[in-house]
This record gives structure tokens, sequence and C-alpha cells, in this order.
């Protein structure tokens, strides 16, 4: 009896963090003496016979185990970089089998492209047209700022200034659908995991939810004081936005029809991204970097210029952040400004604590980021002007797609990546 106090007393005690790194472990310790290391996932391009990797294991098992990924500050010249896009880069999104990435920018004759990773070809491209003639035309006829593929890689939606929310097959690049409803500029969209429902975010400040199998509009969820400026979704019925200059990110409960507000930052929240279903990270223009719990209204975690100052006329300002990601059910983060570099940075004591790891130079906005779902690399969309903006322009910048490869160093060493054609 006092063991299986002393049991219960020790359960009580342990915190969640602790909780999931014991599962890991033991997990982990299961499959070793089972035998069963083909399970764990091997990194893209390891050479024949290589160790899986054990992050990737612990990350995609179901109790979503939270283990820092022991990254090496890649090459510069391992980094390829796809051009095509005329204008800046607005956004990007990868395959969820990481094969392929589509992406668009500010130019209204290239609209959307479709990359393989692998070789670096261009496979698809959608020209866009003029304004009142997106029924004629395959593709958009203004900017593109947002877009989204849902999780069994069936469909892609893009949004765009001129208030359109298009429906593709991603396979065939064929548009199957538009949504109208929105009065402003789409500038967020997430498909909820494991489905086909589709949620986008407005600079007319509300929040739409879409169902794409069956065409059709859903409901409006109304909440913000300022133009929203990104979106994300995972597999609960909820997303999260950022609010622009109201100063808040907001979590909307779909089936309550209700939110709950965070507030933290000083400036204008441009970007926004959960890192699992109990923890989310944004960005804003006074330069801070936010870690958030959702059980918690102010954050857990800030860094402040985050990526430095500049001297603007001959004041100090921050470095805008103007993308984040989040390596999804892992505590690896990036963040990207204007400041010549993107950086990586670890979640550290149970989401509390966030520290820089390592500077990735790049040159230009940083408009877009993205992980690879296996974690193996990190993709930027690069323009000479922000996404929303033109506030500044860098001249040397290329308006390009760039492939980051992370090195494990718990993993065997990968031959070098194709180059770019």
């Amino acid at each position: 009896g006092r063991r299986r106090r002393e049991a219960a007393e020790e359960e009580v005690e342990e915190t969640p963090q602790e909780k999931k790194l014991r599962l890991a472990k033991q997990y982990l310790e299961e499959l070793r003496q089972l035998g069963e290391s083909r399970l764990a996932p091997v990194p893209r391009g390891a050479a024949p016979g290589a160790e899986p990797d054990p992050h990737a294991l612990v990350l995609g098992s179901p109790a979503h185990i939270l283990l820092f990924l022991q990254v090496q500050s890649p090459d510069p010249a391992r980094i390829r970089v796809l051009r095509g896009h005329q204008l800046p880069v607005t956004c990007l999104v990868i395959s969820p089998d990481d094969r392929f990435i589509f992406s668009a920018s500010k130019d209204g004759s290239l609209i959307k492209c479709k990359w393989e990773v692998d070789s670096g070809k261009r496979l698809c491209v959608v020209p866009g047209g003029k304004k009142g003639t997106e029924e004629q035309h395959m593709g958009h006829a203004s900017q593109v700022l947002c877009m989204a593929i849902s999780s069994d890689g069936k469909y892609l939606a893009t949004g765009d200034r001129n208030k359109l929310i298009m429906i593709w097959d991603a396979a065939t690049c064929k548009r199957l659908h538009i949504f109208r409803g929105h009065r402003d500029a789409v500038s967020g969209l997430s498909f909820r995991k494991g489905t086909h429902q589709l949620y986008s975010a407005s600079h007319d400040r509300c929040v739409k939810v879409w169902d794409v199998a069956e065409n059709a509009y859903v409901e409006t969820l109304f909440g913000h004081q300022d133009i929203i400026t990104g979106l994300d979704s995972l597999s609960r019925e909820c997303c999260v936005t950022a609010g622009g200059r109201d100063g808040t990110v907001r979590l909307w409960k779909i089936p309550e029809e209700s939110q709950l507000v965070f507030s933290g930052h000083q400036g204008s929240i441009d970007c926004i991204q959960l890192i699992n279903e109990e923890h989310m990270v944004s960005g804003a223009d006074d330069g801070s970097l936010a870690l958030w719990g959702l059980t918690k209204k102010k954050p857990l975690a800030l860094a402040r210029q985050a990526h430095g100052e500049q001297d603007v006329q001959g004041l100090q300002q921050p470095y805008w952040i103007s993308a984040v990601a989040a390596l999804r059910n892992s505590d690896l983060l990036a963040t990207g400004s204007h400041s010549g570099s993107v950086k990586l940075w670890k979640c550290g004591e149970g989401f509390r604590k966030v520290e820089h790891l390592l500077d990735i130079p790049l040159v230009g906005f940083v408009n877009s980021l993205k992980f690879s779902a296996a974690g193996d690399f990190l993709v930027a969309g690069i323009g000479q002007e922000h996404r929303l903006g033109r506030w500044w322009r860098i001249k040397e910048a290329k308006n390009s797609i760039c492939i980051i490869p992370l090195k494990q160093k718990t993993t065997a060493s990968s031959p070098e990546s194709p180059g770019c054609p």
C-alpha cells in the first residue's frame, strides 16, 4: 500500500513535459527490445543501411513526444535556389509527402508554381490574367497572399488581394472552384488536418469556414479589430489568427462560435503558426517572437528584437518578424525577416523559454517559411519586398524559393543534393 501511495504521489507531481519524456523513453525502449527499428523513418538522402532517425521516430509517434532536434548549421553551398517568379514570393506550402513545393508571388502573369523537391524542376505554372477575368483565365488576377494544402494532398487553396479563394487539384493544378464572400484581401488559409474543412482569414477582419469537398460556405466568425495577417490550424475544430495592429492573437473555437484573446506583442502581429495542439508561435513588426500556451493569455516566452536592429533615418528600429515556422510536434522553430538571415530557435524548459540556435544567411524579405514533414529541410520564400507592402526594397535580393537542408547530428551523413537547373 505504501508503494502505491508513493507511486500515486509521483504521478501527481509529474509535469506534462516530464510525462511525455518518460513515455518517449519507454516507447523507444520497447521498440529496441522488439527489434522494430523498421518503424522509424530514415532521413531523406541517407546512405543505404543508415540507422533510423530516433527524433523522427518520436515525432511521428501517437504521443507526439517533444524532443529537441540537434541540427547543424547548413553549408551555404548546399542551399538550393529555385528561380521562376519575377516578383516577390509571398507564400508557399510543401506537399504532405515532402515531394513538391507550391509557391505564389506578386507577379500577375506568373501566379502559381509547382516544384519538384528532389530535382528542383518547375512542373506546373498557372498564368494569371487581368482583374475581372478570373472566370475566363485559369489563375488569379491579383497578388496571391496565402495558400494551404489539405493533409491528404488532394486540394490546394489560394487566396488573393481581390477577395477570392481558388480551390485547385494539387496533382494536376486544375482549378476546381472559386469561393467568394470576403470583402477584402484574403490573407490566411488553412485546412483542418484530416478533413477538407478550410479556414480563411481576411483584411475584412473576419474568419470564414468552408467545406471544400462540397464547394460550400459554412459560417463567418467576427472579433478582430484590425486586418487579420495570418491563420493556422491542426486537427482540432479550431484555428488561431494574428490580428495585425489590434495587438491580439486569437483562438477560435468553431463549434462554440467563441474565441480566446491573447496579448503580449507591442506592434503589429504579422505571422502565426501552431507548434502542436497546445502551443503556438507568433512574430510581430516590433521584432518580438512570442511563444504561447493555449491556456495562458500572456506569452510563455518572449524574445525581443529577435533579429536585431536596423538604422532607419538615424533611428534604431527592430527588424520585423515577417515569417515564422514550427516543425510540428517538436521544439524547433524558424523565423524570417529582412535582416539577412533565417534564424533557428529551440523551445526550452517546457515551452517557457526560447533559445537561439543558429543563423542561416539569406538576403531579402523572408515572406514565408515551412518545415518539411520529416524535418530534413526548410523552405523559404524570398522577395525584394514584404508580402503585404512596399515599405522597403532590397535590390540585391533574388525573388526565389530556397531549400535549406537540415542535417541532424544524430543521423548518417547525406550525399550532396542536386543543384537547381
